[in-house]
């Protein structure tokens, strides 16, 4: 059985350029951010965006995120893939945990959430898991 939990986190660092011009507004973009982790994930956090932005500015964004921290009081790292969007000045997406690429006491963690944020900062997660 998963159990369900919450939490924040806090962009602390984010660098965007862009690698494709498509024309107009419409461009294609990279991002390294880094991020801190409080709740259900105590850590830190390092992902990579690719980012599809349109004409009208909203985007859609595909990331791998490795963190490094706790879940559930167990202590390593894991990484987890996204999918997400953002219109209307917020950002969602849906993520899972990547079998097979955790250490320590995270090297069996399973499960998905995702995370929501307006433009800005600071954003919520949720975790759905358990240790297979």
């Amino acid at each position: 059985m998963s159990t369900h939990a919450t939490g924040t986190f806090h962009v602390e660092t984010w660098d965007e350029k862009p690698y494709e011009e498509i024309g107009g507004k419409a461009k294609l973009t990279r991002a390294t951010v880094t991020q801190s982790f409080h709740g259900v994930i105590e850590g830190e956090g390092k992902v990579e965006y690719l980012m599809a932005y349109r004409e009208d500015g909203t985007a859609s964004f595909v990331g791998l995120q490795h963190v490094a921290g706790e879940v559930g009081g167990r202590s390593g790292s894991f990484v987890l893939q996204l999918a997400g969007t953002f219109e209307g000045g917020v950002a969602k997406a849906g993520w899972f945990v990547v079998t097979g690429a955790g250490t320590g006491d995270l090297r069996t963690l399973r499960g998905g959430g995702g995370f929501e944020a307006s433009h800005g900062p600071d954003g919520t997660v949720t975790l759905d898991y358990d240790f297979g």
